[in-house]
């Protein structure tokens, strides 16, 4: 069986280490696992008006894709020490009533940063808001690269080998977690 993951990535910047981050886990993702990229970079500011009349297409479409998935893989950077704006805005869209698509969910989270905490704060406040949504969290092994710029080349692929070690092993553990909820 394929495991099916869309992977978003909370940064909007070309150069983005998490960007870099995702297109890694594309590359390093176990037999049996295929990862979609999604782009936030369409979805508006959330505004609940504009929903009562109807979900815009970006946002449609992220909401479909999520449903559609058979797990998901954040990869987000951390911005004063939480989540990037843009994801919690594309969070706060995709949960809404009805059919909220991240019931029980496999997620996965992963995140590059320059500090030496890595993303320990956002990987945290997310974990929040997707147990709040019930979705089933992969507890480890967790992927919180500090130092990002000495682990990826100038081309954006990530270089450490003991960083792809953990990447391997927590797409393997979020496809174990996939398969089994899946019975």
């Amino acid at each position: 069986m394929t495991v099916n993951v869309l992977g978003i990535s909370g940064s909007l910047r070309q150069g983005s280490y998490n960007t870099a981050l995702l297109r890694a886990a594309k590359e390093l993702a176990p037999e049996g696992m295929v990862i979609e990229e999604f782009d936030l970079a369409p979805i508006p500011f959330y505004n609940d008006d504009v929903r009562l009349q109807g979900y815009p297409p970006s946002v449609e479409d992220l909401r479909t894709k999520i449903r559609q998935a058979d797990a998901l893989l954040f990869v987000t950077p951390e911005y004063n020490r939480s989540v990037p704006g843009v994801l919690k805005n594309a969070i706060d869209w995709a949960s809404r009533a009805p059919d909220q698509p991240f019931d029980d969910k496999p997620v996965a989270i992963m995140g590059a940063s320059m500090s030496a905490l890595g993303t320990a704060f956002a990987n945290h406040h997310l974990r929040q808001i997707l147990v709040y949504l019930n979705a089933h969290m992969l507890n480890g092994p967790e992927v919180l690269v500090g130092g990002a710029a000495s682990k990826f080349d100038a081309q954006g692929r990530l270089t450490d080998e003991a960083t792809r070690d953990f990447v391997r092993n927590h797409l393997t553990g979020l496809k174990r977690l996939t398969l089994r909820l899946k019975g």
